[in-house]
């Protein structure tokens, strides 16, 4: 007597598994979606109030194209002549200088951290570079203070503003270093060393340039996080009206300081200059970070 087979070609009907959500779950899903919707107004009202007044205060110095070159040498503090040239040198001079010291030095630390973990550095580079995550901008100016011109009797300075500002960029661009670094997989590490490549070869030939594009962008973001700072140049360098070519010696500009010397100008000009100079500040750092961005995928791996 033959039995009956199952019809293997019909597929199993799924069990029903799924409940329909209750109205309890639905309740607090909605409620929640409220709440975090309220907090991001929250945060960005502010933001956008700010902007609104720097940019309605700041456009008609923007706008004016001998606002980007000229400076206030001579200038009287009640005219609406003049520019910020000489600030927007300044600060990005400092900010360059401090780039210079800090790339080189950041992106060395963060590549040891990954790529040489046994080293007997790796544990003091990664204590340290917490301790300066965590230091405010004021205390590394007094620490270069103590240091440059108390201790070495240098004089006030730009490139004292620059080493105040290495401190505060050295641990943004080795934790940008070491997350790009750790994002590189490891077979790309054991490829290269099974065709025999150096250790040190690798490094430098596959696995920077596969995470150079963030290293650029956390460079880039360390560079405009700085140039904000004011802390440095109200400690470390003079405010001047003009243009100074040496950055060793002698009193330079920067946006910040050139906000903090106009708050004690008590003419129309000076609030004409105080919100020009920062929607300035704000348009050079949004060109930092589009520039980033750019750069970033430029230098992408290219996939095909």
């Amino acid at each position: 007597m033959s039995q009956a087979t199952p019809d293997l070609a019909k597929p199993a009907k799924p069990a029903d598994t799924f409940l329909p959500i209750s109205g309890g779950r639905r309740a607090k899903d909605k409620l929640a979606t409220v709440i975090f919707s309220l907090c991001f107004l929250l945060a960005v009202i502010p933001l956008v109030a700010l902007l609104y007044k720097v940019i309605a205060s700041g456009l008609p110095a923007v706008l004016n194209p001998t606002w980007w070159t000229n400076s206030f040498f001579l200038v009287s503090p009640s005219s609406m002549s003049g520019g910020v040239g000489h600030a927007i040198y300044g600060s990005l001079v400092q900010a360059l200088i401090a780039a210079v010291i800090s790339i080189p030095l950041g992106v060395a630390a963060g590549i040891m951290l990954v790529e040489y973990p046994e080293s007997r550095l790796a544990r003091p580079t990664t204590f340290m570079v917490d301790v300066l995550a965590g230091v405010p901008s004021v205390v590394a100016a007094i620490f270069i203070f103590g240091l440059w011109i108390s201790v070495l009797q240098f004089e006030l300075s730009a490139f004292a503003v620059a080493l105040a500002l290495v401190l505060l960029m050295l641990p943004l661009i080795v934790r940008s270093t070491e997350e790009m670094l750790k994002l590189v997989p490891d077979e790309l590490r054991e490829a290269s060393y099974a065709l025999g490549v150096p250790k040190w070869k690798t490094i430098v030939s596959v696995v920077v340039p596969t995470a150079l594009s963030g290293m650029i962008s956390g460079i880039f973001l360390a560079i405009a996080r700085v140039m904000g700072e004011t802390a440095p140049v109200l400690i470390l360098v003079g405010y001047t009206a003009k243009f100074n070519y040496d950055v060793l010696q002698g009193n330079m500009a920067s946006l910040p300081l050139l906000i903090y010397n106009q708050l004690s100008n008590p003419n129309e000009a000076g609030q004409y200059r105080i919100w020009g100079a920062a929607l300035t500040l704000v348009v050079i750092i949004g060109l930092l970070n589009v520039l980033a961005t750019f750069a970033a995928k430029a230098l992408a791996p290219k996939t095909k």
